[in-house]
């Protein structure tokens, strides 16, 4: 059985209790990350403990743990569940904390609620295009709030997106805003290739500051092989793009050949993708 951590404590998840005055639960008032471990190794543990201290101070919720405090925890939590298998994932939720009433307003004096727990994760994929997962995906206009840059844990808007591509058997939605300009998934960053060159949005408040964005970004302009863009992305650019990448912690970069029930590109995984994923697969736990 899975070992969480909440507010001090060891237990196990099935035993984890919050109130249902916790401002989390009444108002998603919280920010969370998902950290992949592979055989004990972080990717990005660091990177996503300082996007979720950020995201913190963003919306004013006081923790005082430092960003070595919170590695601590997080790699006692993997050691404590390291009888789920070689490969987890670790959630980790931070709420404003419970009040005595519901009120909208942030309440003074209320200790922040922490709470983690391990999950299993499935293997890394392969590097190789022929036997990679690939994805489906409908796009559809962006309509969720418009501070995407923070990570909060109130996803519904999040939610209703992947459902739309998930009840038309699809394994994600691509999201575009009023513009017709590209912003993201429901759950993950997206990149396009064209011509060869490796495109992403430009990061501001529409889109997650990703950490495997950033990783693959990162990894790539030190490889140099491949030419890197972080720019404005028209759907029509999207809709001609030779292949399209979804990104994120648990799918680190994942091709999708199939758009709005039309192939992309040539209907098959890159090129770009395979090597992209080879540089990226080599570096990713330097991070």
């Amino acid at each position: 059985m899975s070992i969480a951590y909440l507010n001090g404590d060891y237990l196990p998840l099935a035993e984890a209790r919050i109130s249902p005055l916790d401002r989390g639960f009444l108002f998603g008032d919280g920010i969370y990350e998902v950290i992949p471990y592979y055989s004990g190794k972080s990717v990005g543990l660091m990177p996503h403990i300082i996007r979720m201290i950020n995201g913190l101070a963003a919306i004013e919720i006081k923790c005082t743990k430092t960003a070595e405090e919170w590695k601590t925890l997080l790699d006692d939590l993997i050691a404590k569940n390291s009888d789920m298998g070689e490969n987890l994932g670790v959630y980790v939720h931070i709420s404003r904390g419970t009040d005595v009433k519901r009120y909208h307003a942030y309440p003074e004096n209320v200790e922040p609620t922490i709470f983690c727990f391990a999950f299993g994760i499935k293997d890394p994929e392969p590097v190789d295009r022929t036997a990679v997962t690939q994805y489906s995906m409908i796009s559809t206009e962006d309509l969720r709030w418009q501070r995407c840059h923070i990570k909060s844990t109130a996803l519904l808007g999040n939610v209703i997106h992947f459902q739309e591509g998930y009840s038309s058997g699809h394994d994600e939605a691509l999201l575009f805003n009023a513009k017709g300009e590209l912003t993201e998934g429901s759950s993950c960053n997206a990149f396009i290739v064209k011509d060869g060159v490796v495109i992403t949005p430009t990061q501001d408040n529409q889109i997650l500051p990703g950490i495997t964005r950033r990783i693959i970004l990162d990894s790539l302009k030190a490889d140099g092989s491949l030419k890197v863009e972080e720019r404005i992305v028209t759907m029509d650019e999207v809709r001609e793009a030779d292949e399209l990448w979804i990104t994120s912690s648990s799918k680190e970069i994942a091709p999708v050949t199939k758009l709005d029930g039309k192939p992309v590109g040539n209907g098959e995984v890159g090129e770009v993708w395979q090597a992209a994923f080879k540089i990226y697969t080599a570096s990713k736990f330097d991070f």
